[in-house]
């Protein structure tokens, strides 16, 4: 790839300035990957567990005990981890359908869910879908402060007040998804979690924690969340695992969410692996290393673009807790060139312009960039945003630090050659 000295001496100078910040991440990911490897031996991995299992996979060593080490891993009692969870949203709707039942209410307190959750709310598409406000569930939701972006924890406990027993699920987004707000940390969420359970002990906080995983040294299963929900093809599969889903948390959360993927009184107790349980475990072993690598582009991405005249989310200094960084191109026009020179910038499908379309569960054409080994894998590089106002452009991934650093460069030379 060829770049202009402008971009060039760019990317140099945010190299020097971003040390410290990428020994930090080094740092993170040393740990994260000694409580890996912690979990494997604990759990006395063996290549027998690689092994694939078919029909009603009953038994399946390789199965079980990868469920084992995420809950180690992931500060819980139990987890499911399961390659036929297509996506976030499914393994989210999992969860969701799990503990909700009619009458019940869902209260998100960190505004709205991602989009492609609106359906499965019921906050848009069609009634009769099977959506939780068909089955009878109500939804409810406080947005984050508008003074610092953190939670509003009068508007809090006056809803869980007002709406008493009836909250089931306070729910938690740790991610800013397509908004334009902060992430949360986990610090954050373990202070809302416990103001919650202060005034309702029963209820079930529910953290969708797409795009957080590895980024700091403790999961939120640690602070006193009752599920955390993912996807493997984000930061937890490494760029390794091909597709797949986790949720873990408490034994009761999960087993209710287990009955939900399956049926109850299955469970967990079946589900052939086809041979998938290696690259589960595989991409756990590498995610660590990898989210470290997702870290250190998104922050390139912040200093570049920003030293170029653009609105960036997180600053290029900020502490970080998720791998999305956000750019405010400011026009459909410039949205699309970024897409387009990551896209460029990218070792699959290098060759192909994406265009922005209507794809299912969003309420706006969305430009996608995704020249990725796995379809649809976040971790590794991508980039894509809603064609509305303020034309945010939502980057994240890398695989490796260097090819990320030079899809970086493409999209900055494609918006400067627009």
């Amino acid at each position: 790839m060829q770049f202009s000295e402008r971009i060039n001496t760019l990317a140099e100078e945010a190299e020097r300035a971003l040390a410290p910040h990428f020994a930090r991440i080094d740092r993170i990911a040393y740990e994260n990957t000694a409580r890996v490897m912690d979990a494997f031996r604990n759990h006395r991995v063996a290549d027998a567990m690689f092994q694939s299992s078919s029909g009603y996979g009953y038994d399946d060593r390789g199965r079980d005990t990868l469920d084992e080490i995420w809950a180690e891993v992931m500060g819980a009692e139990a987890a499911l981890v399961r390659h036929n969870i297509v996506s976030g949203t499914h393994a989210l709707s999992i969860g969701l359908f799990g503990i909700l039942r009619p009458g019940d209410v869902m209260y998100s307190i960190a505004g709205k869910p991602y989009d492609t959750l609106e359906e499965v709310i019921g906050l848009s598409g069609n009634p009769g879908d099977g959506s939780l406000c068909d089955f009878g569930v109500d939804y409810a939701q406080t947005e984050l402060s508008s003074h610092d972006g953190g939670f509003d924890f009068a508007a809090i406990r006056e809803t869980l007040e007002r709406l008493g027993e009836r909250v089931k699920m306070v729910f938690i987004q740790r991610s800013k998804g397509y908004l334009n707000r902060k992430t949360l940390s986990v610090a954050e969420i373990g202070e809302a979690i416990r103001f919650v359970k202060a005034i309702h002990p029963e209820v079930y906080v529910v953290v969708d924690n797409c795009y957080g995983e590895f980024v700091e040294t403790v999961e939120p299963c640690s602070v006193g969340a009752d599920l955390v929900i993912g996807s493997l093809i984000k930061n937890p599969g490494g760029g390794i695992a091909e597709t797949g889903g986790y949720l873990a948390g408490t034994k009761r959360a999960v087993e209710l969410a287990s009955y939900r993927l399956t049926s109850v009184g299955i469970g967990a107790e079946a589900g052939a692996t086809i041979g998938q349980n290696k690259s589960m475990y595989k991409g756990l072993f590498f995610a660590p290393h990898t989210t470290a690598q997702a870290l250190k582009t998104a922050h390139l991405a912040a200093y570049i673009f920003e030293k170029l005249g653009y609105a960036v989310e997180p600053a290029w200094n900020e502490e970080r807790h998720d791998i999305i960084q956000s750019v405010i191109t400011g026009s459909a026009d410039a949205l699309c060139a970024f897409c387009r020179g990551i896209q460029k910038g990218s070792p699959v499908d290098s060759f192909v312009t994406p265009e922005p379309w209507d794809m299912p569960g969003y309420g706006d054409p969305v430009i996608m960039a995704a020249g990725a080994f796995t379809q649809g894998s976040s971790i590794e590089l991508s980039a894509d945003g809603p064609l509305r106002e303020p034309y945010t452009a939502f980057f994240q991934g890398g695989l490796t630090y260097e090819s990320g650093r030079i899809g970086i460069l493409t999209a900055a030379q494609s918006m400067l050659d627009a």
